[in-house]
Formats: structure tokens, sequence, C-alpha cells
């Protein structure tokens, strides 16, 4: 299996070859559904094709959380819709160094679907066009190619339900902002802070200046050590950030915790931590 990012002059000449990888355009904005379907009208990577956050990747909100898992069948179904096969490649992107839905892509398809070859195009469409190449302004965002047959087998094991985590020994890593984590903000759930125990690795760390990942060997040093990892957030998207830096670290990748903490704050007897 290849590393599980890909730059974008390997991508171009991926493109360019004889078993060029199917590409998803991830892109999104919390709190306007249709953004990454405008977004991707306005302009995208030739051969892209749109994937929806809050209707192909996650679920209805509700007890859950606010971005639950699909169900595996419904998943399968987006799968096959995509035409996407365990043979093809797979390229994931997004405009936000890979923070919000292109990581959730890599993940899902990755670790939950068992996909063999699925890259996350590493900085992102700033990259794509600081590399000299060009995007698309016209198409349709409904079309889809030749269905698949392919039907995953599910690795449940890459998940911890919320029951679960309460009495978990292992090490709680949430990706929001540190701000978020302390509870001195909540811009998006009802309730500020975290769940007690864990320790706050912002998504945002991960990246350099640039928007690129972090070398391997400075994540290595930076995420959190233990020997059990758990990852959540707010709803179970910018964890698969953190996820994938272990994987570019070459570490063991945390579980992750969908529900997260859109979750967690729904019973009230569940314990809030404030602070650091």
């Amino acid at each position: 299996m290849n590393g599980p990012l890909i730059s974008a002059a390997t991508l171009v000449d991926a493109l360019e070859g004889p078993h060029p990888p199917r590409l998803l355009d991830c892109r999104a904005r919390l709190g306007e559904p249709d953004a990454g379907r405008r977004l991707w009208v306005e302009a995208h990577l030739p051969g892209s094709l749109h994937v929806d956050l809050d209707r192909d990747l996650a679920a209805a909100p509700g007890e859950g959380g606010r971005h639950p898992l699909p169900d595996p069948e419904a998943f399968t179904a987006v799968l096959q819709r995509l035409g996407i096969t365990a043979e093809q490649p797979v390229v994931v992107y997004d405009d936000m160094g890979g923070q919000l839905a292109a990581a959730r892509a890599w993940w899902m398809l990755a670790c939950w679907a068992g996909h063999p070859d699925v890259r996350l195009l590493d900085g992102g469409l700033k990259a794509w066009l600081a590399a000299g190449s060009e995007l698309l302004e016209d198409g349709d965002p409904d079309a889809a190619p030749a269905p698949s047959d392919w039907r995953p087998a599910y690795r449940d094991a890459a998940l911890v339900a919320v029951d679960e985590v309460a009495g978990a020994s292992a090490l709680k890593v949430d990706a929001r902002s540190r701000e978020r984590f302390r509870g001195e903000a909540e811009p998006v759930d009802p309730v500020a802070g975290h769940i007690p125990g864990a320790v706050c690795r912002p998504s945002a760390d991960n990246l350099d200046a640039s928007g690129h990942f972090k070398r391997a060997d400075a994540l290595a040093r930076e995420l959190p050590e233990a020997d059990a990892l758990i990852a959540y957030c707010g709803s179970g998207v910018t964890a698969c950030h953190n996820v994938l830096a272990y994987a570019v670290a070459g570490r063991a990748l945390p579980r992750l915790y969908v529900g997260s903490w859109s979750e967690w704050i729904r019973d009230p007897e569940r314990p809030i931590a404030i602070g650091d």
C-alpha cells in the first residue's frame, strides 16, 4: 500500500498514467450544507467527483452526534455509485489541508472500508494550483461513472462506541481547538469542555505554514503517545485528520470515536471537564 499522502506533482503524473486514480472532491463548510456542491460547480480538479459530507459521508444527525457514520449498506451504495473498486486507487482532496471532509473520506475508505490504496492530496487545492495545474469550471456534480459492485468488508475494530469511551484506559486525543477543549469557547455544540482525561491535539497542528502535512519525524515527536489511543473531536470529522497524522508518522493508528463531543454531551450523566 502507498503512503497516505500524495503530492500534486505525483498526482499529475498518476492522472496521465495507465491506471489513473479516482478523484473525490470533498470540500465542505460546516453549517453550509450546499457549500461543497457549490464549490465543485465553481471549479474542481478535472475528472473529480463531488462527495458530500452530510449526504455521503454521514448519516442524519441525532443521538449519535452531528455526523454519525452511515449504515454500511448506505455507504456501500455511495461507493458503488461513485464507481469505486478495490483495484483502482483513490485520491481525496479539499481546500482545508484535509482537516474536514477529505480526512473523513480517507478514514472511511482506508480504515473502515479497507480500501488498499487511498491517499489525500497533500496541500489540497492550493497545492494543485501551485503546481501549475488547472481547474475545470463546468460539469454536472450529480454525474457519476459506471457503477461498481464492490462490497467492502467493514472493519469495526477501527471504531470505538460511546459506552467504551467512558471506561477505556486508552488516551483520548481531542482534535478541536485549545479554546474549545478548555471550554473557553464553543461555537458549535451547546455544551463546552472535553471528555475527562483527554489531551488536546488540534488538527491544525498537523500542518505546516504552507498547509501541507508536517514531516513524518516531526509528527512522530509531536503526536500524543500511549499504548492505546482514541481520536475524537466535535463530530468525528476533524478527528480523522489526527488519525491520518498518525499514519503519516508511521505510528499505530488511534481508534475513532465517531460520535465525539456532540454525542458525549447528549447524556447529562456523562462527566465533562473544563480547562487543561
